[in-house]
């Protein structure tokens, strides 16, 4: 993780004034006061690729793509986040991680991907391509093949004690959805008891425990306050994406 002080970066005119902009509109927007502490960058690498695994402790074939993603974990210029899905539960193990709106994000994806379904373990590159989640291969092959983000800039700092997140700058193509991410930087090792998978232990990396939707980004320069994370430990990451699972356009943690 990069921190500095925006004291020290170049764009620091922008970003003051992009803060001091933000107003207190609804209770998500920023308040317009900026504090004399140094803000904490995002680690908004040219290169950083979003790989995201959707995933069931249910489903047979999944260990073999949780292995995947805990390798990928470690890189820095990839965010790799695993999803549980709900829809495997039926097979006699409810999935420990899994949330109705992480199905939801996949079957976004569904759509945005022109798939005829949903499947485990499959594996999403930068909401713009899908591989099975066991083909390491396949997974790198469509890391190498990022390209650079062309949405705003992203700046996370504290504003009134607050955590808060900036958008500027970007190319503009449309309106797009903000999500804020939190997930577990662990290795989480699970007992699964019953269904496919029944008598393993089953480690998952980077398991995703809270998905919001903080608003639009529409080519206009705003910020959002995040709400406090639900439980202790929890990484912090933004991606801008067009809507219906569509592409990622900006991407960064905190």
């Amino acid at each position: 993780m990069s921190i500095r002080s925006l004291a020290t970066h170049p764009d620091v005119a922008r970003r003051l004034s992009m803060f001091a902009a933000i107003a207190g509109v609804g209770a998500a927007l920023v308040a317009g006061h900026v504090s004399a502490r140094p803000a904490v960058e995002a680690t908004a690498r040219p290169g950083l690729t979003v790989v995201e695994l959707f995933t069931s402790q249910g489903c047979s074939s999944c260990p073999p793509a949780n292995a995947n993603l805990t390798r990928l974990a470690g890189r820095p210029d990839v965010l790799a986040l695993s999803f549980g899905v709900t829809y495997w539960d039926q097979l006699g193990w409810p999935d420990t991680f899994a949330d109705p709106a992480f199905t939801a994000r996949q079957r976004a994806y569904q759509t945005g991907l022109d798939n005829d379904n949903v499947w485990t373990p499959q594996v999403v590159v930068d909401g713009r391509a899908d591989v099975v989640g066991q083909d390491l291969r396949q997974i790198e092959t469509l890391i190498a093949a990022h390209r650079a983000f062309t949405g705003p800039a992203l700046a996370f700092r504290k504003v009134r004690d607050r955590d808060a997140v900036g958008l500027s700058g970007g190319t503009v193509t449309g309106p797009t959805d903000i999500w804020l991410v939190r997930y577990d930087p662990r290795v989480v090792e699970v007992p699964v008891r019953r269904g496919e998978n029944g008598g393993r232990t089953l480690p998952h990396a980077n398991v995703v425990r809270e998905l919001v939707r903080l608003g639009r980004w529409e080519g206009r320069t705003v910020g959002f306050a995040l709400p406090a994370p639900t439980r202790p430990g929890l990484s912090t990451a933004v991606l801008v994406q067009e809507p219906g699972g569509g592409r990622i356009v900006a991407a960064a943690r905190a």
